[in-house]
């Protein structure tokens, strides 16, 4: 399968959505960024930022809860697979991936906005809110990979083939080992699968670990929801190393839950935390 094949899949996933959703595209000095947003354009903003390669569509499972309250934007993450168009200037550093990402909010005008993000998507909504608390209500972190503790060795170590040498094969086997097998969306799937073989690889800015002062005077209502089941990290050595630096924050560890299952399973309990 082709690139087409890839928008065909992301098309069929954003069917899972609700009726009212309408694609918006910002404009930014770094391309284009498109966001898929539903619910009541009064309501409470919630931004969301998906995983690498999980592109916006992932939140099929959670949209119709999350936008029975909030004016929910789930964005295409800029350089990452989706329908995003990078411009002619590349994002090449931590400063100007959250730059973006405040332009991003400054187009959909939005001074401030509830934030969630998964993994690599929780990395920058973490890194953004640190920097700008003013403009963020409330935070949640899904299964935040590197951001209070180090990955594990085992599941680097198999992620590695994708890294070097990404294709569908390996993208779907590593996910089935990851998620030991789960059930998950098949249309989605192809999504991950088709996006990690056939898109065109940008550079991936990650934003470093924050250090313990950080996070001192940080006063954005924080909430952390980890993966028991999953194979990232070790979740309860997470949790500990959460309340360490952020004593107030909110933390939950749902047994059943995935790293790459996030958010979709479980995604009642997902959006019953969000909701709370």
């Amino acid at each position: 399968m082709t690139l087409d094949g890839f928008f065909t899949a992301y098309d069929r996933v954003l069917q899972k959505w609700p009726a009212d959703t309408q694609a918006i595209d910002a404009n930014t000095v770094h391309g284009t960024t498109r966001i898929n947003a539903c619910g009541p354009v009064d309501g409470p903003p919630l931004v969301l930022l998906p995983g690498a390669g999980a592109t916006s569509t992932v939140w099929f499972a959670n949209v119709a809860a999350f936008s029975r309250h909030y004016r929910v934007y789930a964005v295409d993450l800029m350089g990452d697979v989706g329908r995003s168009v990078p411009g002619e200037r590349a994002i090449d550093s931590v400063e100007e991936l959250l730059g973006w990402l405040s332009a991003v909010l400054d187009e959909l005008n939005l001074p401030t906005a509830a934030l969630c993000g998964h993994s690599y998507g929780a990395m920058i909504a973490l890194a953004y809110a640190l920097r700008n608390d003013s403009r963020v209500d409330a935070l949640t972190l899904l299964d935040p990979n590197a951001c209070f503790g180090s990955m594990s060795p085992r599941y680097l170590l198999h992620a590695i083939p994708i890294l070097l040498s990404p294709n569908e094969k390996r993208q779907r086997r590593f996910v089935a080992w990851e998620t030991d097998g789960q059930a998950l969306d098949s249309d989605w799937l192809d999504v991950l699968a088709l996006g990690a073989a056939h898109f065109p690889t940008a550079k991936t800015i990650v934003p470093q670990r924050p250090k313990p002062a950080a996070f001192e005077g940080f006063d954005v209502r924080t909430t952390v929801v980890l993966a028991g089941k999953g194979k990232v990290h070790n979740a309860a050595r997470i949790e500990e190393a959460v309340h360490a630096v952020l004593p107030s924050a909110r933390t939950v560890i749902l047994g059943s839950a995935t790293h790459h299952g996030l958010p979709m399973h479980p995604a009642a309990e997902v959006n019953e935390i969000l909701l709370s």
